[in-house]
């Protein structure tokens, strides 16, 4: 698409040296697990989805888990449901930092359990407690689910990537244990326009980007989707937060003249901001991916 080629030449690629560790941990560790609790970031539910997760699953229970449902509107919420259902996947969307849409994901989780432990049972076997992993990328929320499905803080949670290193066996209840996994992402990140999307969300490392650069391409993105969508994104959310339309410029073009209007012409300064204020939810409950292939 424009907006990849836009940027070929500025590739990002992020692939620390704790998540090659903890993948190579993590493939060992799946031999034990029943259940797969995939995590994705409601505004990129495709960018964040990793590409060997098929792979991984294999014949296990996946539980698909939109987390960040407060960083979208109900509509779009109920298009992407209606899209993955037509692919033959149900969604589970939660707020892990409210808790909102997490006990149906426990529910979920015992409910494979039951089948795991009836078939055990009819081997002979004793029933046991279900074992769940936790899968995503980095800064999707994994860590805040495991806590809001204990109940407790216990393992640590905090809004940038890379803060869970280890895996973990943490025990949810009598019926079920959960691993906790540190952020996995491609070896390389073939797909630009998608680890743009993960820069702007804040779900790679800071390292692996350039601030103006990933600014930029959430203008342009957003620019796109109001544009051809405009249903899903009536009004400017640039205009709205900062009273400078952004549909007539380039992403690049918008950075410079928001800099000069509200930023004493700093550049940088309004990039970090715009990225600030889109993390937070200040520009809205705005999507950079929607289910027609927009965008994406």
């Amino acid at each position: 698409m424009a907006i990849t080629n836009n940027y070929k030449l500025n590739l990002i690629q992020w692939y620390p040296g704790h998540i090659a560790k903890a993948e190579k941990n993590l493939k060992e560790q799946l031999k034990l697990v029943d259940v797969v609790l995939e995590v994705r970031d409601a505004r990129i539910p495709l960018a964040t989805n990793h590409p060997q997760i098929g792979e991984w699953v294999g014949n296990k229970t996946r539980i698909l888990v939109i987390n960040r449902l407060d960083m979208i509107t109900p509509q779009m919420r109920s298009l992407w449901t209606d899209w993955f259902k037509s692919k033959g996947e149900v969604p589970y969307f939660t707020n892990a930092q409210q808790g909102q849409g997490v006990t149906a994901i426990a529910k979920a989780a015992q409910a494979a359990g039951v089948e795991l432990n009836q078939r055990r049972r009819d081997r002979g076997m004793l029933p046991r407690p279900v074992r769940a992993v936790v899968i995503g990328f980095p800064n999707v929320g994994k860590s805040a689910l495991i806590n809001r499905l204990l109940g407790r803080r216990v393992v640590e949670s905090a809004a940038r990537p890379g803060v869970t290193r280890q895996l973990r066996w943490v025990r949810i209840s009598e019926q079920l244990e959960l691993l906790d996994a540190p952020g996995v992402i491609p070896s390389r990140l073939e797909n630009q326009a998608a680890a743009l999307k993960l820069a702007i969300c804040d779900d790679i490392g800071q390292a692996a980007y350039d601030n103006q650069l990933v600014a930029s391409a959430l203008v342009d993105f957003l620019n796109e989707i109001h544009i051809t969508e405009n249903n899903l994104l009536p009004e400017s959310p640039f205009e709205l937060r900062y009273k400078l339309e952004s549909t007539s410029y380039t992403g690049e073009s918008y950075l410079e003249a928001l800099a000069a209007h509200r930023y004493q012409g700093d550049v940088e300064r309004t990039a970090r901001q715009l990225l600030t204020d889109f993390r937070k939810g200040l520009l809205g409950p705005v999507p950079l991916e929607v289910p027609y292939g927009i965008a994406s």
